[in-house]
């Protein structure tokens, strides 16, 4: 009716509208019906149907294609801005690889140029590549939240004896009558220096999980906990990248690319004989020959599309850990602007933990293996 009126929907209604057919959206089961989170269904459904449809014309695969990672990246920004976790991401990631892998069972190998060797190699890959993910799922190192509040504000107190000695101890005395302010209600940002600080000392105490966070740690608003060396939230995996998961992380990315790289390229020696693979990519006279050609080559281009997005994350990944810096702390060097670009800008070298390429690696490479610190240096 308002749509025939030509009259305004009043604020909130399509939200309410998403809230009620999401509750709605349930799978009857023997214990009682199961809520079905409404992310997971499009990439179930529309993505094999977006597919096909791309296999039916050279034109068609190219709007389907291009638009894609648009709508994608539209969604991103979408839940983004909201501050909203989602498992369209990960279940988009999953489902593609499933897909993608029974298309090449059911199209590729059967053309009889794909030796079982190959086949074992590509299903290995794509195992060790789950494996790491569910590695990289576990717990990216959450700092343990006080039972209550008032814990900080004690230890707080009892430390207010040795305000001005070093180590940052003083920054654990402010912090603690920040908490008390924070359980009296008053709403401040305890960030900034207070008056009877003196000038340099820094403290970081996190207001959400009321407790003193150490170096290099930071509050994710996804999650709503603090992690240590916090990297960033990833939406592929739904979960926070920190000090205990992000050498898994860096592991399922790579098992990703071989794997990905390895079947796109069997793929093509299959439907464009003759050529090599990157030429086959953008010329391959008979991929549209027949339909099963069509929806190998679509999928191959799929796969490139987001091949090519995970290999851009993979080395700003591998650049960061050169660099000895997180992503949290490069987009902070960037907003105070204390940081400088490197190689064109593809890294922010903050300089405050850069120890040099070796000694920034030995430093990735022995994450996680010795029991969190809990001496007053690390405080920040």
């Amino acid at each position: 009716n308002r749509w025939l009126t030509s009259r305004s929907l009043p604020p909130g209604s399509l939200e309410r509208i998403a809230d009620t057919v999401a509750d709605r959206l349930r799978v009857p089961w023997f214990a009682g019906a199961v809520k079905v989170n409404v992310s997971l269904v499009p990439p179930l459904v529309l993505l094999p149907v977006l597919l096909h449809v791309a296999a039916l014309h050279f034109l068609l695969g190219l709007v389907i294609l291009t638009s894609l990672p648009l709508v994608v990246l539209w969604y991103y920004y979408l839940t983004h801005r909201r501050k909203e976790r989602t498992l369209f991401f990960l279940s988009l990631g999953l489902f593609s690889l499933g897909y993608m892998y029974y298309v090449f069972l059911q199209e590729v190998v059967p053309r009889g140029h794909v030796g079982y060797s190959q086949v074992v190699v590509l299903t290995s890959g794509l195992f060790l590549m789950l494996a790491a993910l569910s590695r990289a799922k576990k717990d990216p190192g959450y700092l343990p939240i006080p039972a209550s509040s008032e814990k900080p504000l004690q230890q707080g107190l009892t430390n207010r004896s040795t305000r001005g000695t070093s180590n940052g101890l003083h920054g654990i005395t402010t912090s603690g009558a920040a908490s008390g302010r924070a359980v009296n209600g008053e709403a401040k940002s305890y960030s900034r220096m207070s008056a009877e600080e003196p000038e340099g000392v820094k403290k970081d105490w996190c207001i959400k999980c009321q407790l003193v966070r150490p170096a290099r740690a930071g509050h994710c608003r996804l999650c709503g906990r603090c992690v240590r060396r916090l990297d960033h939230h990833c939406v592929w995996i739904n979960s926070c990248v920190g000090e205990q998961n992000h050498q898994a992380f860096i592991l399922a990315l790579s098992f990703f690319m071989v794997t990905s790289v390895y079947g796109i390229t069997l793929t093509l020696h299959t439907i464009c004989r003759g050529q090599t693979p990157l030429v086959a990519l953008f010329y391959c006279p008979g991929a549209y020959s027949d339909y099963s050609s069509a929806l190998s080559f679509t999928c191959v281009w799929y796969c490139t599309i987001v091949t090519a997005g995970m290999g851009y994350i993979l080395l700003i990944q591998l650049l960061n850990i050169s660099y000895n810096v997180t992503e949290r702390e490069a987009r902070l060097a960037l907003r105070d602007n204390t940081g400088h670009r490197l190689l064109g800008g593809l890294v922010i070298d903050t300089g405050q933990y850069n120890r040099g390429f070796l000694c920034n690696w030995g430093h990735f490479l022995s994450l996680g293996s010795a029991p969190p610190q809990r001496s007053a240096e690390d405080i920040v």
